[in-house]
């Protein structure tokens, strides 16, 4: 068709004016809210016409063929509601629904049918489309109602899948934290355990933050807690899955650097990606509560409460597990721990909060916290110290990351 020969109110580029206004054809592109597909001139002219005197305040793009709908849709940046002829030069049929569903999932759709085609409109309907409409009987008020139907039924249908996906999510997630954070297996009273858990500023995710405390038969009391690279359901799985092997080393009598080169040998074997490492910390507690070993892997330091007050204790680190699979060495520390009435282990959630411009809490930082509340032990010691520093980052983003804090008195009440 030439462009003399053009029904009057198409524009060149099959761009129709947006109704009441002759605003630039790069204007109407930039912000559509209606699509046309359809290849015939006609029944788009009359489609132009009822939809001026539908009142409907919406610009209207026209498209020839599926190819060039698919390409608009793919560019577009904006709520659209599609009227689909379902005869087209490339496609024919349902297919032309699931092709456009496909291109631009948040799209209305409305299908425009010809005469004794109810039944593809419905069948339409089933396949994804909100609504048809029958190109006889098409009139002002039967186009806006369709319009306006099909768009809140789609946002209606997006918000219940994102209501479904959040549901499906928080239960995930409720499983993998059980996973994470389990209930601690002692076997007397000369222990007591306090933990937390809060996860980061993006509260859908949880990260790989993992602890675990342990008594064995003997009275020796193990715990661990690590971090492993990275947030989504992949690294908490993989926080699971080491402290769950963690748990279980102990209970089969693995312990010490034996016991963290088993770990990395299971996070090398179940990563995702060779990229991803994990931090940890592991200590044993002697039965008669006189001697503390430790072993850090990448990990923080942790709080230690004597008769003198609450210190960080930062014993010489090996390298995260990981990054040097099969070469790295971990230092054991001994100390003796007759003085020692509570240990506060933690992730580096923690102490990474901003707190002033340029300036994080760091573990000096979180040391000073530790020590104002020192007059407060087991939970209340911990949440006090975890709703301080969260006061403190809150003008500067919060608690970004997860942070997991596993307090353990050794005298059973601190």
């Amino acid at each position: 068709m030439s462009v003399a020969d053009r029904p009057l109110g198409i524009s060149e580029r099959g761009v129709m004016p947006r109704l009441g206004t002759s605003d630039p054809l790069w204007e109407l592109e930039a912000a559509p809210a209606l699509l046309l597909v359809e290849d015939d001139a006609g029944d788009a002219l009359l489609v132009r016409e009822v939809l001026a005197d539908s009142g409907l305040p919406m610009g209207i793009t026209w498209c020839k063929s599926l190819s060039e709908a698919r390409a608009f849709l793919q560019r577009s940046r904006h709520s659209v509601c599609v009227l689909l002829d379902l005869h087209l030069p490339d496609t024919h049929g349902l297919s032309a629904v699931r092709l456009v569903r496909d291109a631009s999932p948040d799209a209305a759709v409305v299908v425009l049918t010809g005469v004794a085609e109810n039944e593809a409109g419905l069948a339409a309907v089933a396949e994804g489309a909100q609504d048809f409409l029958s190109k006889d009987g098409l009139g002002p008020e039967t186009l806006s109602r369709a319009v306006r139907y099909a768009l809140q039924r789609k946002q209606v249908e997006r918000s219940s899948a994102e209501l479904q996906a959040s549901r499906l999510l928080a239960q995930e997630n409720a499983r993998l934290e059980r996973g994470l954070l389990p209930t601690p297996l002692l076997r007397g009273d000369g222990c007591a355990v306090a933990s937390r858990y809060s996860p980061g500023r993006d509260h859908a995710l949880l990260g790989g933050d993992f602890f675990d405390v342990v008594e064995s038969a003997d009275g020796t009391v193990h715990a661990v807690i690590g971090d492993v690279s990275g947030h989504g359901a992949a690294e908490a799985a993989l926080g699971v899955c080491l402290r769950v092997a963690w748990r279980a080393a102990v209970l089969s009598g693995c312990v010490g650097t034996e016991q963290v080169r088993l770990l990395e040998e299971i996070l090398g074997a179940e990563r995702a990606a060779d990229y991803i490492f994990a931090t940890l910390t592991i200590l044993r507690l002697s039965e008669d509560r006189s001697r503390l070993r430790l072993i850090r892997a990448g990990h923080p330091g942790l709080l230690v409460r004597t008769s003198g007050g609450i210190d960080l204790l930062e014993p010489p680190p090996g390298p995260a597990l990981g990054l040097i699979p099969g070469l790295a060495r971990w230092p054991e520390t001994e100390l003796p721990a007759h003085d020692i009435s509570a240990l506060t282990l933690f992730t580096d959630g923690l102490f990474e909060g901003v707190v002033a411009q340029d300036r994080r809490l760091g573990e000096e930082g979180l040391l000073e916290v530790a020590r104002k509340h020192m007059g407060l032990h087991g939970r209340p010691f911990v949440d006090a110290v975890v709703d301080e520093v969260a006061e403190l980052t809150a003008a500067h983003g919060g608690l970004a990351d997860d942070v997991a804090v596993l307090h353990l008195a050794t005298d059973g009440a601190s």
